[in-house]
């Protein structure tokens, strides 16, 4: 995933946000992620959690594909989606997010 938008976004924002993803930005709506932070519910899936929790170690995607019993395609997969969804800029800043909104 390279873009969350939400569903009633004005159609100049999701036009502007799918030429950003097509430039290769990643885009996310800033209510998004506002709704996600004031909310006790994670937008991150059990999965998503698991690998981020693995990633806070600094553990390379190759050993945290090893202790989940996961490929690495997959681990990377899980990574890029949970980065997308609470809007960091890396692996470690999303753990980083995600525990400090409880969701780990």
């Amino acid at each position: 995933m390279h873009g969350f938008i939400v569903k009633d976004a004005p159609a100049e924002a999701l036009a502007a946000g799918v030429r950003r993803v097509h430039a290769g930005e990643r885009v996310i709506d800033p209510d998004l992620i506002a709704a996600a932070l004031e909310t006790d519910t994670s937008p991150l899936t059990p999965r998503e959690a698991d690998v981020l929790r693995e990633s806070e170690s600094g553990l390379p995607t190759d050993q945290i594909a090893r202790r989940l019993s996961l490929s690495g395609a997959t681990v990377r997969n899980y990574l890029s989606n949970a980065i997308s969804k609470v809007g960091a800029h890396n692996r470690i800043d999303a753990a980083r997010i995600a525990r400090n909104a409880g969701w780990l």
